[in-house]
């Protein structure tokens, strides 16, 4: 499955992925409280780009995790901190003990490779009553470098036939997640969204290493991803001094999930 090719270099992505803005990191704090006894279930936490702040804060975390490599290297990130781990699993296939509720449960920019039969029904079992169900959501919006973009569009149309023409990268106020699911669910409540918007600015070197972490870039045959990768790195280095400024969206969605009966 393409959700699996992240495992294939959990080194690359443990240095190449960013992470996220403090102020999103605060706003996950408090919704999972922050005392010791804040009990956090993180589904697919990559190596770790969101965990390791949480756990940082105090926050006592399971991870689980569909890639044994990407755990690994989580694990090893999380060392400083022992009231956080990580389980390997499918989170389809996964339960959590007898008994054991969460005050939070979250997934960062992994729900879509989740099964969709499963994903709100399973999150939102392992919550305690008024414990938030919270999903961040990640975008690539027009803005930084905007030039960078549309030229480099080009290289795209060029190396993968499969590239829309003329695609562009939307406008923040634009885009939307979409919250049907959690709307639809009886087990929560109101659905709530904020937006933290992020730039950073990459060498070329980062900028590749992380086009090299997409699924879409790592399924492209190895002569095509290559070529691909050069027009880039010229379209860098030659157009734009070397380095490149990309801005992201980022959506917490949020929802508590309701009482029995309520």
């Amino acid at each position: 499955m393409l959700r699996d090719v992240f495992d294939e270099d959990a080194e690359l992505y443990d240095r190449a992925r960013p992470g996220y803005p403090p102020a999103l990191v605060e706003a996950l704090i408090t919704c999972a409280g922050r005392s010791p006894a804040g009990n956090v279930l993180e589904v697919g936490p990559g190596t770790g780009q969101l965990t390791v702040p949480l756990a940082r804060a105090g926050l006592r975390i399971t991870a689980v995790e569909l890639g044994p490599s990407l755990a690994a290297v989580t694990r090893r990130n999380l060392r400083p901190f022992p009231d956080a781990r990580v389980e390997v699993a499918a989170f389809e296939e996964w339960s959590p003990p007898p008994g054991r509720r969460f005050e939070l449960a979250v997934c960062a920019t992994a729900f879509h490779w989740i099964d969709p039969a499963v994903r709100v029904p399973a999150m939102t079992a392992a919550l305690a009553p008024g414990g938030t169900f919270a999903l961040v959501t990640t975008h690539h919006v027009a803005g930084g470098s905007a030039a960078f973009f549309e030229r480099a569009q080009r290289c795209y149309e060029r190396w993968d036939p499969d590239t829309p023409p003329d695609l562009r990268l939307s406008e923040e106020t634009t885009v939307t997640s979409d919250i049907t699911e959690l709307a639809d669910s009886e087990r929560l409540g109101p659905v709530e969204i904020q937006r933290f918007p992020q730039e950073i600015t990459y060498t070329t070197a980062a900028y590749l290493d992380v086009l090299r972490t997409y699924s879409n870039h790592r399924a492209l045959p190895a002569p095509v991803l290559s070529g691909l990768l050069d027009c880039i790195t010229e379209l860098i280095e030659n157009r734009h001094g070397g380095t490149i400024t990309k801005r992201y969206l980022h959506e917490l969605i949020t929802a508590r999930r309701v009482a029995p009966g309520a």
